[in-house]
């Protein structure tokens, strides 16, 4: 009699658990509108099964939303060279206003998008901030088909941009709730370069696209745009989360306002950061003005440069201190502005503009190092737990705070340009006081940071 046996089944594979069961079992709780109670970034268990991954997925999209953001923020930059062109009559003080304004905007509004988050969270913000994109790219549209627009008008539809410099504040201080702070810098770093790069790529598409096909058709800078903004809304709509447990600290703003290193912070910040923004925005009008023959399009290098070099500069501050490197930097940039200056007597374009990357890549480098600084001076001396625990916060205010004043240098910038050539016919006195206050900025940076004998003796700051 033959016996037959059936093979036993294989057994059944493992079944992964639902993303709300594998939160639930790291302590999380998942709400409506993707709220997350419970999220502990220090808690590596959490951090290890759910946390990075969710970490991850908010930082990308962040990144996405504040890149558009600073696209938008920088647009006028490479429009105002092309308004000539379409029938537009404007002075060259007129066109430097119609650069500098975004920024200003920009740096006013960055303290109140940094509460926006904490107020709204920081998935809804984000999306809120996405979709103010559409009032000034739309107003844009509209705008360009119209020279005889008054220029008070076009102004304040230049002005609309700043909202797009808002974006970084409120989205940096979103992910930093998101990171533990072994892995703050590394997100923070990331979050601020893919922004940064917005500006080179707006300077890098805009022209192609606005001579697409027959004729000049400016009208299209905006319209671009408005898809990508509805688009970065959906994402954050559908992907990112809200935190419920990201609180801003009013006090921190408060103790950071009151110390006297927020403000020389700040000032330094204006020389790095200040610099990128309204060396950025002004360039390609330079580039046009001075070299007319050049196509705009390579306008966008230097603010790639700048963008790529700002991890660099954190990387080299870890390693070297931030007051040694920020020092540095300020010495390049001032060789490079020196170099601009004798390229435009010279009438050199390949002097000019290899001076100009040789001062992006020094202000990128500048940005990094100075935000290395800003921990490492208020955690100097703490005496106790509880007293790292009040500069941190005052740390995190001082951020706030030097990330806004430092965007003034966007408005500063192409000003001292538009004065000195009503002046003077030229941008190179102007140029010869950014290479006086790069030095007194230096030295001051030296002075107080670096120096062996100031009150943070031979501490690496």
């Amino acid at each position: 009699m033959t016996q037959t046996t059936t093979p036993a089944a294989a057994p059944a594979p493992p079944v992964a658990p639902a993303p709300d069961a594998a939160a639930a079992a790291a302590g999380l709780t998942v709400r409506r509108g993707r709220w997350i109670d419970g999220w502990d970034p220090e808690d590596a268990q959490q951090w290890r099964t759910v946390g990075r991954a969710v970490a991850r997925r908010n930082l990308g999209l962040s990144v996405f939303a504040e890149f558009l953001g600073f696209a938008v923020w920088a647009l006028w930059s490479i429009v105002v060279p092309r308004l000539p062109d379409a029938g537009f009559v404007l002075t060259v003080d007129q066109m430097f206003w119609l650069i500098a304004v975004p920024s200003l905007v920009g740096a006013t509004l960055r303290i109140p998008y940094t509460f926006a988050v904490p107020v709204f969270g920081g998935r809804n913000w984000t999306v809120v901030s996405a979709l103010l994109l559409l009032l000034p790219t739309g107003a844009l549209v509209w705008a360009v088909q119209n020279p005889q627009l008054p220029f008070g008008a076009l102004l304040a539809v230049a002005a609309l941009a700043g909202v797009g410099g808002g974006n970084f504040a409120s989205s940096m201080a979103n992910i930093s709730f998101f990171y533990p702070e072994r892995e703050k810098g590394k997100a923070l770093g990331l979050n601020a370069a893919g922004g940064n790069i917005g500006t080179a790529a707006v300077q890098l598409a805009v022209p192609l696209v606005v001579v697409a096909g027959a004729g000049l058709s400016l009208e299209r800078a905006g319209l671009m745009f408005l898809p990508l903004a509805v688009l970065a809304a959906v994402l954050a709509w559908r992907f990112m989360d809200n935190l419920s447990n990201a609180k801003a600290d009013p006090r921190a703003y408060g103790a950071a306002a009151r110390a006297t290193h927020t403000w020389i912070i700040s000032f330094v910040y204006i020389g790095t950061f200040g610099s990128f923004i309204g060396f950025s925005g002004a360039f390609p009008t330079l580039l046009d003005a001075q070299f007319p023959e050049v196509t705009l399009t390579i306008a966008f290098l230097g603010a790639l440069v700048g963008s790529v070099a700002r991890p660099a500069g954190g990387a080299l501050a870890d390693r070297f201190g931030g007051a040694r490197v920020t020092v540095v930097a300020f010495g390049v940039m001032a060789l490079g502005t020196v170099g601009a200056i004798l390229a435009l007597r010279a009438q050199s374009f390949g002097l000019f503009f290899g001076s100009f990357l040789l001062l992006f890549l020094a202000t990128g480098a500048g940005n990094g190092s100075v935000y290395r600084m800003i921990p490492a001076v208020f955690r100097f001396g703490a005496s106790d737990d509880a007293d790292r625990g009040r500069r941190a916060k005052a740390a995190a205010g001082c951020i706030g705070i030097a990330g806004a004043v430092g965007a003034v240098g966007g408005f500063l910038i192409p000003r001292g340009f538009a004065v000195s050539t009503s002046l003077t016919g030229s941008i190179q006195a102007a140029l010869w006081v950014i290479v006086g206050l790069y030095a007194v900025m230096a030295l001051t940076t030296w002075a107080v940071y670096q120096r062996r004998g100031s009150a943070f003796g031979a501490a690496t700051i």
